[in-house]
């Protein structure tokens, strides 16, 4: 069987106990772990289901070994050739028919080699499968969106915009939300991935139903739920043939809309739950208009979940600290199985080719040279191929100079995603880490800077930030005080050089003339139309503009950022400015 059909069937097998245990223990604990647990512990599953690693030693992989000797041993030998003599003459044995055992090898190899090669290529008929299921939902749910977005009308009432905003503040939600009706929608519900959106049916809703409902998206949007459904759906796709998946798909979807009323429930009292139940009803009622998308997050849900979804309302209650102590405790459990059932395992399936030979079996194996050669093969055709997890499983297995030179053409070739994959893969002790990092330094280029400082310890990460405070490298500086979770001192440290900064430039305007009060600027008593100053090289500039100011002037400076005249401009200088701004404007 091909290696790595092996690991993903392990896989799936691993995921699927795990999903049987979770659905056995949901019938004893429904009631009795919070609704939130229930919902982000299938992440452990989807995880096994999506991560080709594990331990070494692990139930998949001694099932897998298991199998692999029964067939080795259940397997026939191969038949002995006729004993030939110096000369070249057969032996006869006397008294025996005279029959050729190659005659039936002959005969049946046909089919041995058709077998061979559908078992070979089945993770094809698997791949094309996966592959179809996703396109097909992308563009399911782009459709939907162009469906949706076709009839939007953004919502006026400033009564609601504000009830949205102090609702999304109290929710710890910075970013925008917009709110839009449309009338072909069934229920309120979400779309929108870095550009959220709630949609209503009507924009005539009560008051108190509307805080309910905004608050039940919002708690969606602050989850990041679609992402969750969407790593749902990718995964289910790659599981296609397991109907466990499929089912594991229908709890989580159930389990979402579960935790979010909990989520709303402990956010506004146990006191609201009859409010937010009817509001609950109130929504449902509208349900049937048209069949909801599997991508978005709504309020309502399916129908068949009503009266499930009421009691649990009805009958919310803080859980209890035993309670949290459980919780714990079964996940741990959890993620302990998870580990233990493991996968077959990657190490096994990279020397596969080796030991399933039967040359190699009965002489000497490959080389290291040769491993190495096949190593590097397979890395280029995986990469070629645009396969990810197969160059991610073979990158580990090349030498250092291997992987640097992989390392300088992802680089290289911008390649972003293969880079980042193949650096975790590094040996902790090696120097491709510094060399890298100081290559990404230089160059300025942050993505790959910050994926080399995830596999950094703090003290390094220390020694880099004292470097970018060092050179007022404000980008890396934000990176670094990420990665040592110094956010806060950050942006202190920030707006503490944008404050000095600023009074530096006032002054050194000062000498030469030039006042400001507030955002205008005078010169020779004069308030200032069009005010531009260019920095060496074109690194930065300021442009200032007043319809009510009388001149135009620019600041000259020397090669040393340093002012050496003001001068006022001219009048091509100034329609030559306006000209760009107004291209700029175009694109």
């Amino acid at each position: 069987m091909n290696a790595v059909l092996k690991i993903f069937l392990s896989m799936s097998v691993s995921g699927g106990l795990l999903i049987l245990a979770l659905l056995l223990g949901k019938r004893f604990l429904k009631n009795k772990i919070s609704r939130q647990w229930q919902y982000y512990i299938w992440l452990v599953v989807v995880l096994r289901l999506l991560l080709p690693f594990g331990p070494e030693v692990n139930l998949m992989g001694k099932a897998y070994q298991a199998i692999d000797q029964a067939i080795s041993q259940a397997a026939p030998l191969p038949q002995q050739p006729p004993q030939t003599i110096s000369g070249g003459n057969l032996i006869p044995v006397v008294g025996a028919e005279q029959h050729n055992p190659a005659d039936d090898a002959v005969a049946a190899r046909p089919f041995q080699d058709i077998g061979t090669t559908l078992v070979n290529h089945v993770w094809l008929i698997w791949l094309v499968a996966a592959l179809g299921l996703l396109i097909r939902k992308i563009t399911i749910y782009q459709g939907f969106v162009r469906y949706i977005k076709a009839g939007l009308t953004p919502v006026s009432g400033m009564e609601q915009l504000d009830e949205l905003s102090i609702v999304a503040e109290q929710s710890g939600i910075k970013k925008p939300i917009e709110l839009c009706v449309n009338p072909l929608v069934s229920s309120p519900l979400l779309i929108g991935f870095f550009h959220p959106c709630i949609v209503l049916p009507s924009a005539d809703i009560p008051k108190k139903d509307f805080r309910y409902i905004v608050l039940h998206e919002l708690t969606h949007y602050k989850r990041q739920d679609m992402f969750y459904k969407w790593l749902v759906q990718i995964t289910v796709c790659l599981h296609w043939f397991n109907p466990l998946v499929h089912l594991m798909n229908w709890e989580i979807t159930k389990a979402c809309e579960f935790s979010c009323d909990e989520a709303v429930l402990v956010k506004m009292g146990s006191n609201s739950a009859q409010d937010y139940g009817k509001t609950l009803l109130d929504a449902m009622a509208a349900v049937g208009r048209y069949k909801e998308n599997f991508g978005t997050v709504t309020l309502s849900g399916n129908k068949k979940l009503l009266k499930e979804r009421i009691n649990a309302i009805m009958n919310f209650k803080k859980k209890s600290t035993v309670t949290r102590l459980l919780t714990g405790l079964l996940t741990l459990c959890l993620m302990f199985g998870s580990a233990f059932i493991g996968v077959y395992p990657v190490a096994a399936a990279a020397t596969e080719h080796t030991t399933s030979n039967p040359q190699a079996n009965m002489g000497k194996g490959l080389t290291q040279e040769k491993r190495s050669t096949n190593s590097r093969e397979q890395a280029e055709r995986y990469y070629k191929a645009d396969s990810l997890p197969l160059f991610e499983i073979t990158f580990p297995q090349l030498d250092e100079k291997t992987q640097k030179e992989w390392l300088e053409r992802l680089y290289t070739n911008e390649d972003f995603a293969f880079f980042s994959v193949a650096v975790r893969w590094l040996d902790t002790n090696t120097a491709l880490f510094t060399d890298f990092a100081e290559k990404a330094y230089a160059d300025e280029e942050m993505a790959f800077f910050s994926t080399l400082t995830d596999c950094m310890g703090e003290a390094e990460l220390e020694l880099w930030l004292d470097r970018a405070l060092e050179d007022g490298n404000w980008a890396f500086q934000s990176i670094l005080f990420d990665k040592l979770n110094r956010g806060e001192e950050f942006g202190g440290l920030k707006e503490k050089q944008e404050k000095e900064w600023a009074e530096a430039q006032a002054a050194e305007y000062q000498a030469v003339g030039i006042t400001m009060d507030g955002k205008d600027y005078y010169y020779a008593g004069q308030l200032v139309n069009i005010f531009l100053d260019i920095r060496p090289n074109k690194s930065f500039y300021t442009l200032n503009m007043n319809p009510k100011g009388t001149v135009n002037i620019k600041i000259v400076r020397d090669a040393n950022n340093k002012i050496t005249a003001v001068a006022y401009m001219s009048d091509a200088e100034v329609t030559e400015l306006l000209g760009d701004m107004g291209d700029n404007d175009d694109n």
